[in-house]
């Protein structure tokens, strides 16, 4: 097992295995590899990213809450079961309307 990875073979929640902390972003991995990452993410309300570009595509799919995914200057309100793809080398932010949890699927493609 990875440092800081996830329990291979063992069952787990997304939304169990992460907590909110007051004011703060909280990040797990739960597989870390070459070819991609998976990470387990908490938003305390008003917590956020600032506007960034990722050289891979990202899955974000939010596990609880409510965030605003601003991609590309178009806000997209996701809330609990709500998933979108944030296209490689096109600007975004997230940000949280309310307190929310995501786990973040970048995938790597040859450069």
């Amino acid at each position: 097992m990875g440092k800081n990875e996830f329990e291979k073979g063992k069952k787990f929640s997304f939304a169990d295995s992460i907590t909110y902390a007051e004011k703060s972003v909280v990040s797990k991995h739960v597989l870390k590899k070459e070819t991609g990452n998976i990470s387990l993410m908490s938003f305390d309300k008003g917590e956020g990213l600032t506007e960034h570009t990722s050289p891979f595509d990202a899955v974000v799919h939010i596990v609880d809450g409510k965030a605003d995914i601003v991609i590309d200057g178009v806000s997209n309100i996701l809330e609990t079961g709500d998933t979108v793809i944030m296209p490689a080398n096109i600007p975004h932010s997230l940000s949280a309307v309310e307190r929310f949890k995501m786990v973040l699927i970048m995938i790597r493609s040859k450069q």
